[in-house]
């Protein structure tokens, strides 16, 4: 059975150098290369196309969601592993919206990281235990929050909901009312309506709401 190829990207050089040579020990493993920054590690996975790209989230260059991100796009069967601290929720979430399938903390036990690694060559996720618990709290949130949105949404009419979108898209209110075929006075009112409707403050929280339900 060929080994699950990997590249390490890690700033800190203890950590990195101890990444090296635990995985370099393992078996089934094989390091093809090992970065100090984003740039590196960019580099390094275009050039060895990995099975496995293991990287910390902070690094100089590029952060490991950008690395994920730019890597992504060419090897799009690539597993990504990221290396994170406990509180870090922010980061965990864009790593996961950027397609790495694999966290785990940077103090977590040696066999739960080859594990995270052996997980995600299978195609598979793995989440430590303390970031599932959080990542699921996070979307159980969100999931409140789009429900709660979608509840406000109901008392708009059809022509408000009509109006908002075109906030969202950055339009003024006689831009609105040109596309419209209606007053810009109109347009105005509408979303006075709309904010009061919504529990909104202005514009721009306007159009924040829009695109977090998806209207643009």
């Amino acid at each position: 059975m060929e080994p699950i190829r990997i590249v390490i990207a890690e700033d800190d050089s203890s950590t990195r150098e101890a990444l090296a040579e635990l995985l370099g020990l393992t078996e089934g493993i094989r390091v093809v290369g090992v970065a100090a920054d984003g740039n590196q590690a960019i580099g390094l996975t275009l050039d060895h196309a990995p099975d496995v790209l293991l990287t910390d989230i902070e690094m100089p260059g590029h952060t490991g969601i950008s690395v994920t991100q730019r890597v992504k796009r060419v090897l799009p069967q690539l597993g990504v592993v990221v290396l994170t601290i406990f509180h870090d929720d922010a980061n965990v979430f864009a790593a996961i919206k950027a397609g790495a399938m694999g966290y785990v903390l940077k103090d977590s036990p040696a066999e739960e990281i080859v594990e995270a690694i052996r997980a995600v060559a299978r195609g598979e996720s793995l989440l430590s235990s303390a970031i599932a618990a959080r990542v699921l709290s996070e979307f159980n949130r969100i999931t409140t929050e789009k429900t709660a949105d979608l509840k406000l949404f109901s008392t708009l009419t059809a022509r408000e909901v009509e109006i908002l979108k075109e906030v969202a898209t950055g339009k003024r209110n006689r831009a609105i009312g040109e596309g419209l075929f209606i007053s810009e006075k109109t347009v105005k009112n509408h979303i006075s309506s709309i904010l009061f409707k919504l529990h909104l403050n202005d514009r721009t929280e306007a159009a924040m709401l829009a695109a977090r339900q998806g209207l643009v």
